[in-house]
């Protein structure tokens, strides 16, 4: 792999400080100076590279999908079987490096966002879109086609709602015990 660009680490380094600004602030009134400010940078270099704060947050957003999907393809490469693969969706939604407080609650707000914004909407389309798809083809091999629905959506509102959870807790978030979890609710779905 080839030397990173300058570039390329300064917006990785602004990304992860609207990751910790939004957090901190919420998306809604942290100002593009609060985050320069945690990024150690100038209000002037975001808009140099992103243009403006929504900008800011669409790239925030792809970063944070690009870990999802990362995850989704490590967590398939091991599947062997419908049920694990199905694991492997659950579990990339709770992967170690995506499933943190901070990350967890930029995430929510990106989500409260996104219907006012039409870079926000796509992004937001897109993943419920592919989340939707995988869980659908893996339960498909494993349940009745009048039940897949009903569990598809169980699944997806059981992550949103641990998520929603996770953005709201004052503490740590345990992703191990999150993806234990999920498989639980996984195997209930499919009982």
């Amino acid at each position: 792999m080839g030397r990173k660009r300058i570039r390329d680490i300064r917006n990785e380094e602004l990304i992860a400080a609207t990751i910790v600004a939004v957090h901190k602030r919420g998306y809604s009134v942290v100002t593009m100076a609060e985050i320069a400010r945690e990024a150690g940078a100038s209000a002037a270099s975001i808009n140099y590279y992103f243009g403006s704060k929504e900008g800011l947050m669409e790239a925030t957003m792809r970063h944070l999908l690009r870990k999802l999907r990362t995850a989704m393809i490590d967590g398939y490469s091991a599947a062997k079987t419908p049920k694990e693969r199905l694991y492997a969706v659950m579990d990339a939604n709770f992967s170690d490096g995506l499933f943190t407080v901070p990350q967890c609650s930029l995430w929510m707000q990106f989500w409260a966002n996104a219907p006012y914004s039409p870079r926000l909407a796509r992004l937001h389309r897109i993943n419920r879109t592919r989340v939707r798809s995988h869980v659908r083809a893996e339960l498909a091999n494993l349940l009745p086609a009048e039940r897949i629905e009903t569990a598809r959506s169980a699944l997806q509102c059981y992550m949103d709602g641990v998520w929603l959870e996770a953005a709201q807790s004052d503490r740590s978030v345990n992703a191990k015990a999150a993806r234990h979890a999920a498989h639980r609710v996984v195997d209930l779905s499919l009982s």
